[in-house]
């Protein structure tokens, strides 16, 4: 038994200590544009890029205002804002109208409803395509109809996009979180997502690691149409990993950011708020196979509980390299709390989060199939057609 706990913990230890001592190295070299020096205007000789600000929506009735008076408000010139009212059954549709019609929005601001949707198509990558489609502009820009953007924003992205140059640029949002379990599942998730994706290595292109966020993805307009549109990702759930995915393979430069609260957004309520959320994109995350399910789950158990279980009942020195494991997990959330209002003590539910993200993982696995697939806002996408449409 001695034997199977060095080997045990020493895995353990070495993913661990290897992935903080790799974050510790890579993370500070990534760029914060909401630093005084990105506060300026882009450096073009012909005047400041166009911008096309792209905004699906579909019964977002409670936040897309807020959201579209918010983009009306940029201290960016040249840009243009196309939102899509994707079949809402709500007064999403009339909302945007409303706002559309407002002084501010004069020349700025478009709407475009779409009634049905075609087939072999996802309502939101179907509804980002479409809005492309109409866009006259160098730079595209998706993010989410609940991301709330700070009048400066936009601008410092783009002087950083010109300034490196880079073709795709991501910018991390704040997540505001008003509830423990809030703070507890989004601290394991980037804990995980750190783990699983190396941030700091996507600007090398020696590497595979590549990056894409939903609140905010700005590619430019030849990248994007290079990879194919979102036509080619016209199935895709993780469609935001995966534009990413396909723009860093065609070679181009990938860039993703931080900015403190240029933008924000309250992803969930609450920790099953969060588990809901997530039981949509887990198993599409795992290509809808239920053996990667299933050893995923086993994974997420010996990775993130072995450590806990090790260091408090193995004794002697085969406890050592559990210690070493578990440290090095506390360090990446005193690291984390740096960038995010969650305390580094939130550490201590680390189990109980495990728990809860490896209940997903299964509870994800199932519900599809026992749809059939994946019900999104009220539409089910059948899951033969996920897997074929799968980037």
């Amino acid at each position: 038994m001695i034997y199977f706990h060095w080997i045990a913990g020493g895995i353990l230890a070495l993913a661990w200590f290897s992935r903080i001592v790799d974050a510790a190295l890579g993370m500070p070299k990534m760029v914060d544009i909401s630093l005084p020096e990105w506060d300026r205007q882009p450096a073009t000789q012909n005047g400041d890029p166009r911008v096309a600000i792209i905004v699906p929506a579909r019964n977002e009735s409670a936040d897309i205002e807020a959201a579209l008076t918010r983009l009306l408000a940029l201290d960016y010139d040249n840009y243009e804002i196309i939102t899509v009212n994707d079949r809402s059954t709500d007064e999403t549709g009339a909302i945007m109208d409303r706002v559309a019609a407002s002084p501010a929005a004069q020349g700025r601001l478009k709407v475009v409803h779409i009634k049905e949707l075609p087939p072999r198509w996802l309502g939101k990558t179907h509804a980002m395509w479409s809005a492309a489609q109409q866009a006259t502009s160098e730079w595209l820009l998706f993010t989410d109809a609940d991301v709330m953007f700070k009048p400066d924003a936009l601008r410092r992205a783009v002087a950083y996009g010109e300034a490196e140059p880079a073709d795709h640029v991501v910018l991390f949002p704040k997540m505001i979180m008003t509830k423990p379990g809030e703070r507890m599942m989004i601290a394991f998730f980037q804990t995980l997502f750190m783990f699983g994706h190396r941030p700091w290595k996507v600007a090398d292109p020696k590497t595979d690691d590549h990056m894409g966020v939903g609140a905010f993805n700005m590619v430019r307009r030849k990248a994007y149409e290079s990879v194919g549109t979102y036509e080619r990702l016209r199935m895709e759930v993780l469609d935001d990993m995966k534009l990413g995915k396909v723009v860093k393979k065609a070679g181009f430069a990938q860039r993703n950011v931080f900015g403190e609260d240029l933008i924000s957004i309250h992803w969930a309520k609450g920790a099953m708020g969060i588990v809901d959320n997530l039981t949509k994109n887990f198993f599409a995350v795992l290509s809808y196979q239920w053996w990667r399910a299933l050893i995923s789950c086993a994974g997420l158990i010996f990775l993130n509980l072995a450590p806990f279980f090790g260091t408090a009942f193995v004794h002697g020195w085969s406890r050592l390299p559990y210690v070493i494991a578990l440290s090095s997990m506390l360090l990446i959330y005193v690291g984390m709390s740096k960038r995010s209002a969650i305390p580094p003590y939130y550490f201590v539910l680390h189990p109980v989060s495990t728990t809860l993200f490896s209940y997903t993982v299964l509870y994800s696995m199932l519900l599809t199939y026992r749809q059939g697939g994946v019900v999104w806002r009220g539409t089910l996408y059948p899951l033969d057609e996920l897997k074929k449409g799968l980037v």
